[in-house]
């Protein structure tokens, strides 16, 4: 199965149950759309990770790889 598009997955991105880090301005949000994970920064990109992805870059973030990004 080839991983969609989030406009493949013909959802309204609005209406998903986002999770959020934080209460900030830059705070991430996820949202899970049967099998995919929807990962946004600011509300207009938004990536799409297959449960595979996700849980290498959860482990990732476990792994602190991710500390630098926000310096």
């Amino acid at each position: 199965m080839t991983k969609p598009t989030v406009d493949e997955l013909g959802i309204d991105l609005a209406a998903l149950d986002w999770k959020r880090s934080g209460n900030d301005e830059v705070a991430i949000e996820v949202a899970f759309v049967g099998e995919w994970t929807l990962l946004r920064t600011s509300g207009e990109l938004v990536s799409v990770f297959d449960e595979n992805e996700w849980a290498c870059f959860l482990d990732g973030v476990k792994k602190g790889e991710f500390d630098g990004a926000a310096s």
